[in-house]
């Protein structure tokens, strides 16, 4: 997984952060001077971020394929998809890690093996259930026709 330059702030996930050093996914409720007020997706409890932590929106985060990097999103609701909304049992996949990377083969064949470590798919899989928890179950938001036409065109 990395971080990838491309704009997919139009998306519901770019409202959804990792933070450096804190388990656990968090949504912004505010923003400060020079700080962020963020919530657990899961406890609801409340706390501020500083410019110094370390924040990443998982709407810009995607992960290698052997053709285009797909975005985090598209692979979410491919896993989705596949678990027909259960949550995976991440402790059972983890302990094997050929068994890790065939469940994410099902889910997504083409992802390219040399650089998609079993951590990432672990990690992967333990947001993707932190997500479901939380009442998550689209992970792609549609553009409206208004966003369609603010999109640059090619040239």
């Amino acid at each position: 997984m990395y971080l990838i330059d491309k704009n997919y702030n139009k998306r519901m996930l770019r409202t959804v952060l990792s933070i450096t050093g804190k388990p656990g996914l968090f949504k912004i409720v505010s923003q400060g001077n020079r700080m962020l007020v963020v919530e657990d997706l899961i406890s609801k409890k409340r706390m501020p971020i500083h410019a110094r932590d370390k924040v990443v929106s998982l709407g810009d985060i995607a992960m290698y394929t052997e053709g285009d990097d797909k975005p985090l999103h598209e692979i979410l609701d491919l896993v989705y998809e596949n678990m027909k909304g259960e949550k995976i049992d991440v402790k059972a996949l983890s302990a094997d890690n050929d068994n890790l990377r065939a469940k994410f083969a099902e889910i997504l064949p083409d992802y390219d093996r040399d650089r998609v470590y079993p951590s990432d798919i672990k990690k992967l899989f333990t947001w993707y259930n932190l997500l479901v928890d939380a009442g998550y179950t689209k992970f792609t938001e549609e553009e409206t026709a208004e966003e369609a036409t603010e999109a640059p065109a090619a040239e």
